[in-house]
């Protein structure tokens, strides 16, 4: 099962269902230079206890004293702060800014059967909208929000009272090719906030002593990729410059709609890749979601450098689009 990074409604609902109370406090409304974007959350427990972040701790105290009171009155409450520069240069910030935070308690405000229907959800990696607001009737959707789920992007419609909370599945690594190369982008990668896997049948290549505490599949890529289900949060990195590795995993990424495919070859190995895509039946539009040669061309030298080049490039595919 894939790790999240950011399992506050998780937590959140395993304080409240012990027994402690529980609020999720999210950041509605930013101006200025803000610490964490809209979307952002923290939850808080009624013994005071934190996972997350609404501003990168300067207000961070104010809003648990809030969510404590709210959670003891069972309504919800709209905050808004200003950041001080000097509060915003402690945080390591050039400048100030403001932030609106919703708090709402669990059970009484935010009901406990639909936090728990959103955290299944992103456990099972369906992307999910959480609709609220101090006078919304609080529910979850699955369509209707195509531009936000596409942009990662949390925010208010139109009316200016219903807030649209995203809930997209982590993003996630699959690199076919346990290389030097991965070694390095494995490590990278997590810190960026993918959860990365690597799949190599060649045990020898893909051991623990070269992934430590990283997942590692020893399946053929085809098979391996076809398991995990690709989606549109899911990168495909392949390193192995082995055809007979390499092709099974792009017919499959080809097939789905994965938000980057990248291959590891020279311009002369991928022109020899595309003869053989074609030969299989695939499009020229198809074949040109292919990366290749991979990477951003920043001069990369060394596995390090190479892996720096794939990770940008992933990054700029993910932002701004292909």
């Amino acid at each position: 099962m894939m790790r999240r990074f950011d399992d506050i409604p998780e937590t959140a609902l395993a304080w409240h269902r012990v027994g402690k109370g529980a609020a999720l406090a999210t950041v509605v409304e930013t101006w200025g230079s803000a610490p964490r974007r809209v979307g952002s959350q923290l939850a808080i427990s009624g013994e005071g206890e934190i996972a997350g972040s609404v501003s990168g701790g300067c207000v961070e105290g104010a809003v648990v004293t809030e969510a404590r009171d709210a959670i003891a009155a069972g309504r919800p409450v709209l905050l808004e702060y200003g950041v001080s520069d000097g509060d915003a240069f402690a945080v390591g910030l050039a400048c100030g800014g403001t932030i609106r935070v919703l708090v709402e308690p669990i059970g009484s405000v935010m009901p406990e059967a639909l936090l728990a229907d959103l955290v299944l959800a992103r456990a099972a990696r369906v992307p999910m909208a959480y609709v609220t607001g101090l006078e919304i009737a609080r529910r979850l959707e699955r369509e209707g929000h195509v531009e936000r789920f596409r942009m990662d992007r949390s925010g208010f419609e139109a009316d200016g009272v219903t807030f649209v909370a995203i809930h997209n599945p982590p993003l996630r690594l699959i690199i076919i090719g346990a290389v030097h190369i991965a070694q390095a982008l494995v490590p990278m990668a997590r810190i960026a906030g993918y959860d990365p896997l690597v799949i190599d049948p060649r045990e020898s290549f893909a051991s623990e002593a070269r992934f430590p505490g990283e997942t590692v599949l020893h399946d053929w890529p085809d098979e391996g990729i076809r398991a995990l289900r690709l989606d549109a949060r899911t990168a495909l990195v392949l390193l192995t410059h082995d055809p007979k590795l390499d092709d099974p995993a792009l017919f499959e990424a080809l097939r789905s709609d994965v938000f980057y495919i990248g291959a590891l070859g020279s311009s002369r190995t991928h022109a020899r890749r595309v003869v053989r895509l074609h030969e299989a039946g695939f499009t020229e539009a198809e074949i040109g979601r292919i990366h290749g040669p991979i990477g951003l061309d920043i001069g990369a030298a060394g596995p390090s450098e190479i892996a720096v080049s794939i990770l940008a490039q992933m990054t700029r595919i993910l932002r701004k689009g292909a």
